[in-house]
């Protein structure tokens, strides 16, 4: 069962993840990338002069900011709202109580993948109102990946089960 998937990248603070996202959300097949909060934004195509933010995003994409189509949104919550209407499951990436291996989730139809904060992770609001929370689960001391190593996983996961 084919299905789209989507990305949403909510307060991310580096660039460098942003554009490392971009990039493997274009290997992974994502349709559509949605940011929002202070998530840095490609730079406007055409643009000579760039923020540092804007050529450290550009670096780590190597391109894929052209490749995939991607949206600024101003509120997260009229995101979901829109996201539930078109008929999309809102899947967080999260480490909490109540989160389940994202090598048992199995998805049956199309769905967004929110993934948050470096530090602070997936918005409550969002969380709360998910359709499932899915984690990775750690051996080591840490709790946790870098925000894209981790996207990038899930997202890979999931392609698996798109065909």
């Amino acid at each position: 069962m084919a299905f789209d998937l989507i990305l949403v990248l909510h307060d991310i603070r580096s660039a460098h993840n942003v554009g490392s996202m971009f990039r493997t959300a274009d290997g992974a097949g994502v349709s559509k990338i949605y940011l929002s909060g202070y998530t840095q934004a490609p730079a406007e195509s055409g643009r000579t002069r760039l923020t540092r933010a804007e050529r450290d995003l550009a670096k780590t994409a190597l391109g894929a900011e052209h490749s995939v189509p991607w949206e600024r949104v101003p509120d997260l919550s009229a995101l979901v709202a829109r996201l539930r209407a078109e008929g999309q499951s809102i899947v967080a990436l999260e480490s909490t109580r109540g989160s389940v291996d994202y090598r048992s989730y199995r998805p049956e139809r199309d769905l967004a993948l929110f993934v948050g904060n470096e530090t602070e992770g997936v918005n409550r609001d969002i969380l709360a109102g998910s359709d499932a929370v899915l984690s990775i689960p750690m051996r080591g001391t840490k709790e946790s990946l870098n925000v894209s190593v981790a996207a990038g996983i899930v997202l890979f996961s999931l392609n698996g089960y798109n065909a």
